[in-house]
């Protein structure tokens, strides 16, 4: 993670969402970016240090075994 751009006033960090909205009730996560409601909700107001936690989570989330496979899980 650049440290300059989580201190940048303008840096901007996208969101997760890939258009895919539909949650999987056995996880309650999204199946297409792997959120659960609350963070979705919640992205608009997160600061840009809040925005990259989540998406190191996000790629955690990837690899395990229950997560949906609409969001191809990262390389190693």
């Amino acid at each position: 993670m650049n440290p300059t751009l989580l201190s940048n006033e303008y840096s901007y960090v996208p969101s997760p969402c890939v258009g895919v909205c539909v949650m999987d009730q056995a996880n309650r996560w999204c199946v297409g970016c792997l959120r659960s409601r609350g963070e979705i909700g919640g992205w608009g107001s997160m600061t840009d240090r809040e925005k990259f936690v989540l998406w190191a989570q996000l790629t955690q989330r990837c690899k395990e075994p229950q997560a949906p496979r609409s969001m191809p899980a990262p390389e190693a």
